[in-house]
Parts: C-alpha cells; structure tokens; sequence
C-alpha cells in the first residue's frame, strides 16, 4: 500500500511524507480510529505507548510493513490529543521511547510525548491574499522578527495563546507598517533557551502557545490584514535530546554516523543529508509549512553549515548540504512560486540568490551579515576615529549587485553580552537615540529589503531575554516613545515611496551623490523610481551645519519629508522647514547644487517636488 511512497522517501523525492507517516484518521471497515506509521530500519520490534495503555505496549506491536523498515498499527477509538510514543526495541530488548518524528503537535514541555492532533477543517478566510502574494523582489519588505514568548506577556507572567495573540499582534504591526512577520522556529523544542533552534518536533508547532489551528487563525489574520508570514527553519541540525530524532532506532538513523562529526558546535546533531530519507524529512517539512500553514516565506538558518563543513570555510565545501539546498529550493519554487526562501549565510560563497539553472543554490535573498557587522561597527567607534573606517559604510553597495540582499538587524545582534541596539551607538545618551535614528534612517534607505528585532522599534537597553516581554513600559518615557513614533513614521515612508524598493536589485534606483567625505563623516545618495527622485543625507558625526551644500544631477525642487532631528523626535530641530530649490551650480561632478541645514547625527530625507 504504502510502496511508492516510501520508496520515493528513501530516494530523497518525497516532499509530502507527512501524509502519510505518523499519525492520521483512519477508518477499518465501520471501525474509526488513527493509523500510526513509523519508518525505523534497525529496530528490532515497535509498540505504541501513552496515556491510552497505561504506557504498556505489549498488546501493541507495531506490524512490519514493509522489509524496508516501514511500521504500522491501528488503533481504534484513539481521541485528539491523547498522548502516544513509539517504544523502540533493539536486538538486545533494550529500548527508549521516542516522540513521534512526523506528529502534527505534542506535549508543552518539559513533557516530550507526541499528541494526535487532526489539522483537518480550519475555515481559513485568506483567500483574496494568498491570491496575490509574490517573492516580493519589486515591493516593499520589512520583516519583524518576533519570539512569541516574548514579546508581550500577561500581568502574571503566563504566555499568549496563538489566538489571544492575533488580538493584540495583528494591529500592532498593521500601525507600525510591516509588510512581514518572521517567527523565530515555532517547530517543538525542549529547551526555552535554544530559541527554537534545536527542534525535536518539525512537523509539530510548539504547544507552549496552543494547538495548531490556533496558529492557524493568528496566520490568517495576518493574512487578512495584508501581512506576510516567514517562518524560520533550521535544516542542519536538530537537538540531541535522546527522546527525539537522535539515534531513533538505535543507529545514526538521521544524523551522521561518525559522533565525532555528528555534534555541532551547539551541541546538537548534524543531519546526514547523504541519506535520501533525511533529505525527504526536512522538504516534507518546509512543504508542510507551506500547505497547512500558508505561509509565504522560509528562512534558512545556518546556511554556512550547508555550505562548508562545520560552516568553515577552511575545512572545504559541504558537497551533500549544497546539493541539498541546489534540490530543496527548486522544489519549493516548483510547487510553490511565490514563496519567499531566505539564506541566512555568512559566508561569501557565491550565487547563492542565482538560480540552479545558473549553477546557483536557487534562493530569493540572502542576510547581507557583512552590511551589519559593517554598519555596527561603524556606530560603535568614537567620532573622531569615523574617517578611518568610512569603507564600513561604502563598501557594501561595491558588492550589492552580487546577490538580492536582505538587510538585517536581528536577535542575534542583541543578546550574549552584545548590548541592545541604542547601547551600541557610541556617545552620550543623547547621542545614542540621535545615531539609532540615523542607523534605522540609513537601513530603510540602503537598497535590499529589511530586518529589524521586536523591541527595537522603542529602544530598550536591555539586551533580549526569551523570558521577559519586551520593556514596553519605556512608551511611558518621552524619549522611547518619541523614537517609536519615529521608526513607524520611518516604516510608513518606506513602504509608501517605490523609489525605496522599485529598483533594490537592477542597479537603476541607487546613486552616490558624496561617497567620499570621510573627514565630516557625511553621506548623501539618489534613491529614484522612473521620474520620481528621493535625496538622502546622513550626518554621522556630532556637528552640526546651517548651510550644507551637495551636488545634485538635475535641476528641481526638493520637499524635506522627514528629518530625524525634528523636535517631535527628541532632535535639536535642525529642519528644513521651507522648499529647497537646487542652485545651476557644480558641485562634486555634479551640474546642480544644494544647501539645508544639517542637524549632528541627522538622517534627512528629500523628495522631489511634483509640482
């Protein structure tokens, strides 16, 4: 019965293996109950245990299947939620009970037994959405990541449910201007502090905030109000924790058989993707994301640790992991052309967003890590040291066209010992708040779509703690509450001018109008979309200028559309209050000029005049 679909399974070809391992309704003659099938080669015998024997599974033995390792048993009457795992023997009639690798939903930890949940019949209503969704590469992106479990919590301190949370995340984002909500792994893990990123269940959301069709409705609310969902997949490793996938059936089942190479540098264990069976696991997964959750994008975690072995360059090509990513994005792009597959790489191996067709590893966008470690850098040096480190800031758009680049600024740049992103900036604390402004003003302006951390919208100090919400008590303070209302006004713009997005990656949307003015540290760029141009100034150092001119390509008429030293934004409100007309005068190889005042640390924005 089961025949072709396993042995499509084994070859790496089975991309929809959830339907029909684990656990799924079943109907024996006038009989109903739930089918359980469990591929494990080396066990010697399979039982069934959990709540509904009493965890004996004597009168339980699974059926061999099929010779090649293919197990199954029916269990009449067996309810939702109740618990089961399967009882793997070895030769020796040793055993260890292991939650089930392909079930839909399992116990909150620190409980690890699998639960029969059924996903079939949720109304979703999202359809007019999903009708129009696109990779995105000529719209505007701007990503929040998000941790469920902290972001915001209850007055006692217990979490939101999935749909609790839809309530009050939903409109949140739509007012903050988000085009996308990336969850941190949702799939089940054990351990809080992992973030997710050492599963044990890939098929089965996380039951810390409810069931599945409860992340249904939140995803369908998004939906509903035009926001995109990314979920975050981690494909190169999976947590040792011997309840789950490590040494299923008493063999390296999924992971390499050498425990040496088998343990990564987080102490979880290296998936063998030389074995066809591994490769179908982990495409069944991100093709379930896809089918059961709607949801519109992918995030690759640890893509280096695809590419080379270990993530490290100096021990050669991970021939099997770059085969393995050549084969996952191709299917997904196969069966799904409009989702959004992000790498996120920091290596410099490339075609990495070029198609397979072009020898490429066939992603939308890449995390352009080196744009961020760049940019902090730059924030976090003292004033005076700024021209010595000027490349920090140009050198990414020499490479840009290289890839579709994603602009990130994310969890992990604000955790173990990082600092938040205000306490990053150098200077006083003043100073700090005026610079995050300029940071966030030249990331939604740098060509590529964008990244940014919950919380970093209200400029905690705090650095991230998966056990707290976020500080949103800071909205109580002037200056927290002023940078908030800047970053959504920042967000609004973005998503509101195509010169900001139209053209992120044909090169035609970004010139350099000063690129070389180290000593002032001052930046200024043309942002265009066919007639439309959009002129951009960073002043990153703490003077300030009441008469600044720059050399512009075309005579006009310039509106200041926003100015991150306004008063309203806690600035010194150094602003231009009144239209600036460019002057038939050259400057820096240009034919035209102009003059504004330029507040220290100032991002200022210009849009042509329409008029």
């Amino acid at each position: 019965m089961y025949s072709k679909m396993l042995s499509d399974y084994l070859a790496g070809k089975n991309i929809h293996a959830y339907a029909f391992l684990g656990a799924h309704p079943y109907r024996k003659g006038t009989t109903h109950g739930v089918r359980f099938l469990v591929y494990a080669p080396a066990a010697a015998r399979v039982e069934l245990v959990g709540d509904f024997n009493q965890w004996e599974g004597s009168h339980h033995s699974l059926r061999l299947e099929d010779a090649r390792g293919l197990y199954s048993i029916f269990v009449p009457g067996f309810e939702m939620y109740d618990t089961y795992k399967f009882r793997v023997y070895d030769e020796d009639d040793h055993w260890v009970d292991k939650c089930d690798p392909f079930a839909f939903f399992g116990e909150l930890r620190p409980g690890t037994a699998s639960k029969y949940f059924d996903l079939a019949g949720f109304p979703w209503t999202d359809e007019k959405y999903c009708m129009e969704r696109s990779q995105q590469w000529n719209r505007p992106v701007h990503i929040y990541e998000l941790h469920v479990g902290s972001w915001r919590q209850k007055l006692d301190g217990s979490l939101y449910s999935y749909e609790e949370l839809a309530e009050i995340l939903v409109p949140y984002l739509v007012d903050l201007g988000v085009t996308h909500v990336e969850f941190m792994p949702l799939s089940e893990h054990p351990l809080d502090g992992s973030w997710g990123y050492q599963s044990h269940g890939y098929f089965a959301m996380t039951s810390r905030y409810g069931n599945p069709k409860q992340l249904m409705h939140l995803i369908n609310q998004l939906h509903r109000a035009n926001i995109g969902v990314i979920f975050d997949f981690v494909p190169s490793h999976f947590v040792a924790d011997t309840t789950g996938l490590a040494k299923f059936d008493g063999t390296s089942l999924y992971e390499l058989s050498s425990e040496k190479s088998a343990k990564s540098d987080w102490g979880s264990l290296y998936f063998d993707l030389v074995k066809g069976h591994t490769r179908s696991f982990l495409a069944s997964a991100a093709s379930f994301y896809a089918s059961y959750y709607h949801i519109d994008g992918i995030r690759f975690d640890a893509v280096s640790h695809l590419i080379y072995r270990r993530g490290d360059k100096n021990l050669g090509p991970n021939h099997e992991g770059l085969a393995f990513l050549q084969s996952i994005t191709k299917t997904l792009h196969q069966r799904y052309p409009y989702l959004m597959l992000i790498a996120e790489d920091s290596t410099d191996y490339p075609n990495v967003t070029k198609p397979i067709s072009e020898k490429g590893l066939g992603f939308d966008y890449k995390w352009d890590l080196g744009w961020m470690n760049d940019t902090l850098r730059y924030y976090s040096t003292p004033f005076g040291e700024r021209e010595h480190l000027h490349h920090n800031i140009t050198f990414s758009m020499h490479y840009y066209y290289s890839e579709r680049f994603l602009l990130p600024l994310s969890h992990d740049e604000v955790v173990h010992g990082k600092r938040s992103m205000v306490d990053k900036m150098y200077g006083n604390y003043e100073q700090k708040f005026a610079q995050l402004r300029n940071l966030y003003g030249y990331q939604f302006t740098h060509p590529g779509k964008k990244l940014v951390f919950m919380g970093n919208e209200i400029a905690p100090f705090r650095e991230w703690d998966e056990s707290k919400q976020q500080d949103w008590f800071l909205l109580n303070y002037p200056i927290h509450d002023a940078f908030y209302r800047y970053y959504r006004e920042l967000s609004r713009l973005y998503h509101s001018d195509p010169c900001l997005w139209a053209h992120d990656y044909d090169g035609e949307g970004f010139s350099w109008l000063m690129v070389d003015n180290a000593k002032q540290n001052v930046f200024a760029y043309l942002r265009s979309y066919h007639e439309s141009h959009a002129i951009i100034v960073l002043n990153m150092s703490p003077t300030h200028y009441s008469n600044y001119e720059i050399g512009v390509p075309f005579a006009g008429i310039f509106h200041e559309i926003l100015n991150s030293d306004d008063t309203k934004y806690s600035g010194e409100g150094m602003v231009n209050a009144h239209p600036i007309e460019t002057k038939p005068l050259p400057m820096h190889g240009q034919s035209q000029r102009i003059s504004l005042q330029l507040g220290a640390f100032s991002f200022v924005y210009l849009r042509q005049s329409n008029e």
